[in-house]
């Protein structure tokens, strides 16, 4: 598939069919991950790999809404750094993020981003903290995101060309 193919197709999918991802796929991913470009070369960004329901079903639960459909992915990543050891940690985590979802919808596994970094529990709780403490993170490390992923229970139309925003590109 080509590059421009893969940005107009790749969606974010939230409903994942019962089924698992195999290892050589969740390698690619991973290996997509390691390769991603990094702030100085410093590839600082840890990334840990939930794929036991148990875990999933208490990741689902760590913010307020947005995360439900972690219940029923196959398979999850936390992405996390320690911003004392890169200042880039969100750029770095993202770009590799990114890199994930690109390899994961070039091989038939769909991917959806749940935002975790500088959201909360309706009682105040962090929601990193939350992941943190499931996943056993150090108290440094920030968590940027969890990236759910999963064989789509649906096919997704592609990206209308004409609804792209266009307006949002200066010229100088």
């Amino acid at each position: 598939m080509d590059y421009s193919s893969l940005m107009m197709n790749r969606r974010s999918c939230r409903q994942f069919l019962n089924h698992t991802i195999s290892p050589e796929a969740v390698e690619a991913i991973l290996k997509a991950a390691l390769l991603a470009p990094s702030s100085r070369n410093r590839h600082t960004t840890r990334f840990v790999v939930a794929d036991s329901q148990e875990l999933l079903m208490r990741l689902a639960d760590a913010k307020e809404s947005g995360a439900a459909f972690l219940r029923h992915a196959p398979l999850a990543v936390v992405i996390a750094d320690n911003p004392l050891l890169n200042d880039c940690w969100v750029e770095d985590g993202s770009i590799a993020a990114f890199a994930m979802q690109c390899q994961a919808h070039d091989l038939g596994v769909a991917s959806c981003w749940v935002q975790i970094r500088e959201r909360y529990l309706s009682d105040g709780t962090k929601s990193e903290d939350v992941v943190k403490g499931i996943v056993g993170l150090e108290e440094a490390d920030r968590v940027l995101c969890i990236i759910a992923f999963g064989i789509p229970a649906h096919d997704a139309p592609p990206h209308d060309e004409e609804s792209l925003k266009w307006e949002n590109v200066v010229l100088r």
